[in-house]
């Protein structure tokens, strides 16, 4: 049985973006096709949750190869979205200005497909934060239904 979403996705207005592009880049480093994570919607530090989202296109540089005339986003992208809102929910909730790295990953399962094009969200709750150290609960939604669960290990380094 699939563990109950994080939040309410009811209660945010998804199309309300707290943190665009421009925003998400000044705090977490990656670009090009490494930026998995294009629009922040919910983001509050005293509970540590996160909603943001990764707009899922055709023209990814993984679709024409994985696989072909079957496009399906590889689970280590979709795994390194969610290590990159929660690197951005870090710095902002706990005021790191150091780089955030990935500390490692338990828990995973995936339970459905994130096929372009589709908006893919992704939700976090850290239930960890130290100085040296993170752990935050992240899952995928897609159409409403949860494609990922995991629970991600972040450090400053």
């Amino acid at each position: 049985m699939p563990p109950a979403l994080l939040l309410d996705l009811g209660k945010i207005d998804l199309n309300h973006v707290i943190y665009g592009v421009e925003e998400i880049e000044r705090v977490n480093p990656h670009r090009y096709e490494m930026r998995l994570l294009d629009g922040i919607v919910h983001l509050d530090s005293e509970a540590g949750t996160a909603v943001g989202f990764k707009e899922v296109t055709p023209e990814e540089f993984w679709a024409r190869g994985h696989i072909p005339s079957r496009p399906l986003m590889p689970g280590v992208l979709i795994i390194e979205a969610a290590a990159q809102l929660a690197s951005f929910a870090a710095k902002q909730t706990i005021r790191e200005e150091r780089f955030i790295g990935f500390g490692g990953i338990d828990d995973v399962k995936f339970r459905g497909q994130v096929i372009p094009p589709c908006r893919l969200y992704l939700l976090g709750r850290f239930f960890e934060r130290r100085p040296r150290r993170f752990k935050f609960a992240a899952q995928g939604v897609v159409a409403g239904q949860l494609v990922f669960h995991a629970n991600i290990i972040g450090m400053p380094l």
